[in-house]
């Protein structure tokens, strides 16, 4: 059954790929300061929260971008709980487990 859904596990791999990257590009316009236009934290959010939570995690802990806004701290681990509670809920219900 998991495995017919092989198009929503390459978009969600996806997004997470392309948050990470958004994530990457915001830390190196932050640290250049050339006056560019930045990605809003609403958008970063925005982006965890409907499906890139792994790379946006990964895009906090590896670049260390946004690690020091409480908003962040607790909003990006709070997505990954969420998507992990659906993924488990989908896979109880897929297999008529509840």
């Amino acid at each position: 059954m998991l495995a017919k859904l092989w198009p929503l596990w390459a978009a969600l791999a996806v997004l997470n790929l392309i948050t990470f990257i958004v994530y990457a590009v915001d830390k190196r316009i932050a640290q250049q300061r050339k006056g560019r236009r930045r990605v809003p934290e609403r958008t970063l959010l925005l982006l965890a929260f409907c499906g890139g939570c792994v790379g946006a995690l990964f895009g906090m802990l590896l670049c260390r971008h946004k690690t020091k806004h409480a908003r962040f701290v607790i909003l990006v681990p709070l997505s990954v709980l969420l998507w992990a509670a659906a993924f488990v809920l989908f896979v109880l219900f897929s297999y008529k487990i509840i």
